[in-house]
């Protein structure tokens, strides 16, 4: 018999390819530039954002109240999102193992620069120290996720994808007078920023769906019955 190649998104699965791509866009967005600027050097990216915004006056001061950590939350879901996906056993287990194995340096991206297990312990690290160890702890419990219904992970999917997307575009938003100011420049938000809040906010949108639409039909099945 013939080898008759199987496309991609059969093998994949139709339900799991737009979360996939999804979540893509939404961590490449968030390593791009939310602060764009002509010097390379200049430029902020979601990831940087959490360390950066503690060194601006008005956050020192008290005057703009914000969770830094805010801007950790894509990763914690990127993280996560790539466990939970991992998890089902209906998708190639060479695609689970590269997924689960995303999520390790996904959370670790969380660390701060020139960190020791001792700087970890200190008030300043301790939330963001707490966010690693659970999304390395979610890892191992793809055993049991696994028994979990499909629309119990999209949803829990669109949890994430809507806490990472409202949160730091929230605080952002924030904090972006503030670093207009140091720059003395009218600063727009960045094609990161835009490509991460929409990925985000579509995966959300679409895992919400695909959790509330009812089960494929077999087509196939229901010709047959009524052709013959």
């Amino acid at each position: 018999m013939a080898y008759r190649r199987v496309p991609l998104h059969r093998r994949i699965g139709l339900r799991w390819l737009p979360v996939l791509l999804l979540w893509l866009l939404a961590w490449a967005g968030y390593f791009g530039a939310w602060t764009p600027h002509r010097a390379a050097g200049l430029v902020i990216t979601g990831v940087d954002l959490a360390e950066y915004v503690k060194f601006l006056p008005p956050v020192m001061s008290g005057q703009i109240p914000i969770q830094r950590e805010a801007f950790y939350l894509p990763l914690v879901s990127a993280s996560l999102t790539a466990t939970l996906v991992a998890s089902r056993r209906s998708l190639p287990f060479g695609l689970r193992l590269l997924l689960g194995a995303a999520a390790i340096p996904l959370a670790l991206a969380m660390l701060p620069p020139a960190w020791t297990p001792g700087l970890l312990r200190l008030p300043e690290f301790r939330l963001q120290t707490l966010a690693i160890l659970a999304c390395l702890t979610a890892l191992p419990l793809t055993v049991l996720l696994r028994y979990l219904p499909d629309r119990a992970i999209l949803l829990g999917i669109a949890l994430l994808a809507l806490a990472a997307a409202l949160w730091p575009a929230w605080s952002f938003s924030r904090v972006l007078p503030a670093i207009r100011d140091v720059y003395r420049a009218a600063l727009a938000p960045g094609w990161g920023f835009w490509l991460a809040l929409i990925a985000q906010l579509g995966l959300a949108f679409y895992a919400i769906a695909r959790a509330i639409m009812p089960n494929y039909v077999n087509l196939g099945r229901m010709r047959s019955r009524f052709l013959g």
